[in-house]
């Protein structure tokens, strides 16, 4: 895709990955409408000459409140960038479920929500692309994170069923799996972190490329080891 001249709706675009990619995506020439939920970041993005619509996609009241936001507008990229990570391990203590049900809704329902509410606009551009980020860990989960594994591995089979579906019209489906990215989601995480720079470059590369996947990082690995063993790439990450 030629992402010059295009207005792209990215989701969680305040911090992390979704604030390198809205500026590479800015730096190719689009036009860039993004959210984030934190009130200090939301006002320094601003600052950067980004417009920004507050909403806190971990709720359905949220979501509403971007598709409302965005109505009439011109989109011809979705990219659901926005998700968080939640404490879920019994072996260090008892899971909060209310959390969990917070960050299924922002992970999984809202990226859902929201190419519902903007499929009839990206269907009627000459050309447009959905592009979910989802993760290595949709591949074979961590012990440490079944809440955040599970809903990207929801949202990884989603996309590929919606590629599937889309087949053959003017909207592209992208996958963009991260490795462990330099975020503060992933803080006290090991060092051996790709920056978010450089990953949002990868997504971008992809995009304009027309790839289905982008397998960044370490999940190229991941996808070879499961692609000949399904059960070893289990193995190794259940651990990671």
């Amino acid at each position: 895709m030629q992402l010059n001249g295009k207005t792209a709706l990215v989701t969680g675009g305040t911090d992390g990955i979704g604030a390198e990619l809205i500026r590479q995506l800015r730096a190719k020439g689009a036009t860039v409408i993004t959210q984030g939920r934190n009130a200090e970041r939301v006002t320094a993005i601003r600052a950067a000459g980004f417009e920004v619509i507050a909403a806190d996609l971990s709720t359905p009241d949220g979501a509403k409140t971007l598709i409302n936001a965005v109505a009439g507008r011109t989109i011809d990229i979705l990219v659901n960038n926005a998700g968080a990570g939640v404490d879920h391990d019994f072996r260090e203590a008892a899971p909060d479920p209310v959390a969990a049900d917070a960050t299924i809704f922002l992970n999984l329902d809202a990226p859902i929500h929201l190419i519902c509410a903007l499929m009839p606009m990206l269907q009627s551009r000459p050309e447009a692309m959905i592009v979910n980020v989802t993760s290595g860990l949709a591949i074979a989960p961590r012990a440490g994170g079944p809440v955040y594994c599970a809903t990207k591995a929801g949202l990884r089979s989603y996309t590929q069923a919606l590629r599937a579906q889309l087949k053959g019209s003017k909207v592209h489906v992208l996958e963009a799996l991260p490795p462990v990215v330099e975020t503060k989601m992933t803080a006290g995480r090991g060092s051996r972190k790709m920056p978010a720079a450089e990953c949002a470059r990868q997504f971008v590369t992809a995009m304009e490329s027309g790839a289905a996947e982008a397998n960044v990082g370490m999940v190229k690995l991941l996808q070879v080891v499961h692609s000949i063993s399904p059960a070893l790439a289990r193995r190794i990450m259940i651990k990671f």
